[in-house]
């Protein structure tokens, strides 16, 4: 049984997505269909591949993902089949592949040819989907699509060390369902240059001199529990990605606020730790 995967910008009022499901399963019944995502913000390539990349490596080698983001088709945005890590991608060369597979190298980087399709608003239906069929049903990559030779370079802000390995700065990437942050300081990135010093985390106006590993990391179950830090309480941590996280434990950014709201961060803005 084939597994598709979908990630758009699309969210859930329109058709959009009932209408891929649709025209997938009359084309083959049998397959899976995973929604990753479907509240990637508008044109957000960033965002997606952050969800993305975070996400595929969890599913069967084989599974066929379709990006949904961006998508029509130009001479500056060639729809694309990249076979990575065991993995089908089918979208557009925007920006968000050449992200996800950043230090990586990709079996196949192909341009998608279907002579008989037309261009039109609505690529991941008439295009991506029939690609993913076809794949699905076990057919060659080589029958939808021509070799390309290489992803779309996309400019990715990197964390900067500076002052001779004693400061990082890092930026916001990611904003979650709570409200959380998510910065692109990776765990190995920062222990390779902590070197067991201490150290200070600035956003904005607040400091942190600890970073967790788990969200309830900041409650000390020893005291009692009036004594306890908890809810509304800000922390940060490395998530299950790798990555640098700010948070406020147990929000809700529809009624009290998250740590984006709260703190007053959005994406780009910057995070700085520095070592002492």
């Amino acid at each position: 049984m084939a597994i598709i995967t979908l990630t758009t910008d699309f969210g859930t009022k329109d058709h959009f997505v009932a209408a891929i499901k649709g025209r997938i399963l009359s084309q083959v019944p049998t397959t899976q269909i995973v929604d990753i995502s479907h509240q990637v913000s508008p044109f957000d390539i960033h965002e997606c591949a952050y969800i993305l990349k975070c996400a595929y490596p969890e599913f069967p080698k084989g599974t066929i993902h379709i990006i949904g983001l961006e998508s029509e088709e130009s001479p500056e945005n060639e729809h694309i089949l990249v076979l990575m890590d065991g993995h089908y991608f089918i979208g557009a060369n925007n920006g968000v592949l050449s992200i996800v597979a950043a230090g990586k190298t990709p079996e196949k980087i192909n341009r998608i040819s279907l002579p008989s399709t037309k261009r039109n608003s609505f690529p991941e239906l008439e295009v991506f989907t029939q690609v993913a069929c076809h794949l699905a049903r076990g057919g060659k990559e080589e029958v939808v699509s021509k070799p390309l030779g290489e992803l779309k370079d996309t400019k990715v802000v990197e964390p900067r060390p500076s002052n001779n390995g004693k400061t990082i700065t890092g930026n916001v990437i990611y904003i979650d369902h709570y409200g959380n942050v998510v910065t692109n300081i990776t765990k190995s990135l920062f222990e390779a240059y902590r070197n067991g010093r201490s150290f200070e985390l600035i956003a904005r106006r607040h400091k942190l001199k600890t970073i967790f590993n788990s969200y309830n990391g900041l409650i000390d179950f020893e005291l009692p529990k009036n004594q306890r830090k908890g809810p509304s309480d800000f922390l940060a941590l490395f998530n299950a990605a790798g990555h640098l996280e700010l948070a406020i434990f147990k929000s809700d950014l529809k009624t009290v606020g998250g740590a984006s709201s709260l703190i007053g961060l959005n994406q780009q803005d910057i995070i700085t730790i520095n070592f002492f």
